[in-house]
């Protein structure tokens, strides 16, 4: 069976995640704590500062941190897993968790990657004009034509009955006032800014001159990309450019795995999404399963060691 370690972006986040493994886990603590040297000597701020500063309830939303913050969990927890003898025979990476997929899998290292993930903050802080994200829980070909008159744009095709739309901010309301008239269910990211639309545009090439050092090496393992819905071997120059820019294509992404089934799932992102939203493209004869280890509800231990029973 293939193990693929899936990685989330922004939007998963949360204050106080991670809780528990950083408070009994040894490996993840140290690479948390590694990482966050990193972001504190290039920002001044201390990223894991801010993740456990405030209650889980509160809005996580200023990119300076979330950006690092969700990387720093993701490749620690692939870290985490690994060292326990739980390894991914490829990684899938979803918006900005193709930056830890990307390091994971071994096309850059996880320094430079971390290094990208706080130039593109910066230059979403200091370009994108501001905006916001809406999870919908309603099919997007039967959704669209109901939006007519409205500025948004569809930023993700998770599965048939949710996807999640980018729009600026002073669409958002009257887009949400919209989808409640409509009796339609949905949900507001903690983002800032309109991922996947053209409302980040401004930023692209500030981006692209703060990361123009870095450079792609062949990947130790393949990467699925669910911005090309395709394994990729090699990475294009632009990658950590495209994979927020362009949609996200997560239900076309798993019907490619599920072409051959037999896929263990295992989300390493902050809040579980990915591995929910995978049990509803997974082939029921397939024998595919799908695995969240970190939630908002907590229970991250209990999760952990779950995994290891389903895996012994």
């Amino acid at each position: 069976m293939i193990t693929i370690f899936m990685f989330s972006g922004q939007g998963s986040q949360y204050f106080q995640m991670g809780q528990e493994l950083f408070g009994s886990n040894l490996e993840f603590r140290s690479w948390m704590e590694t990482l966050d040297r990193q972001v504190t000597d290039r920002t001044g701020a201390s990223a894991l500062e801010a993740i456990y500063s405030r209650g889980k309830n509160e809005t996580f939303d200023h990119i300076p941190h979330t950006h690092p913050a969700i990387f720093m969990l993701e490749y620690a927890l692939a870290q985490c897993l690994q060292s326990e003898g739980l390894h991914p025979d490829l990684t899938l990476g979803a918006s900005m968790g193709s930056f830890a997929a990307a390091a994971v899998a071994g096309f850059i290292s996880v320094e430079d990657a971390l290094d990208a993930v706080i130039n593109q903050a910066g230059a979403f802080h200091d370009r994108a004009m501001p905006g916001g994200m809406l999870a919908v829980l309603a099919p997007i070909d039967k959704t669209v034509g109901r939006l007519d008159g409205l500025q948004w744009e569809p930023a993700a095709d998770n599965f048939d009955g949710h996807f999640a739309l980018s729009a600026p901010s002073a669409q958002l309301p009257e887009i949400e006032a919209r989808l409640r008239g409509l009796e339609i269910a949905h949900q507001r990211l903690p983002v800032r800014h309109a991922y996947h639309s053209r409302w980040i545009d401004d930023s692209r090439d500030d981006f692209l001159r703060r990361t123009s050092h870095l450079s792609f090496k062949d990947g130790a393992l393949p990467l699925i990309c669910c911005e090309q819905a395709d394994r990729l071997q090699r990475l294009p120059a632009d990658f950590f450019w495209r994979v927020v820019r362009n949609p996200i294509r997560l239900r076309e992404t798993i019907a490619r795995l599920e072409r051959d089934g037999g896929c263990r799932y295992i989300d390493v992102g902050p809040s579980g999404t990915m591995a929910t939203f995978a049990k509803y493209l997974l082939r029921k004869d397939g024998g595919s399963s799908a695995h969240a280890i970190l939630t908002p509800y907590g229970r991250d231990l209990d999760n952990l060691a779950r995994l290891r029973e389903s895996m012994a």
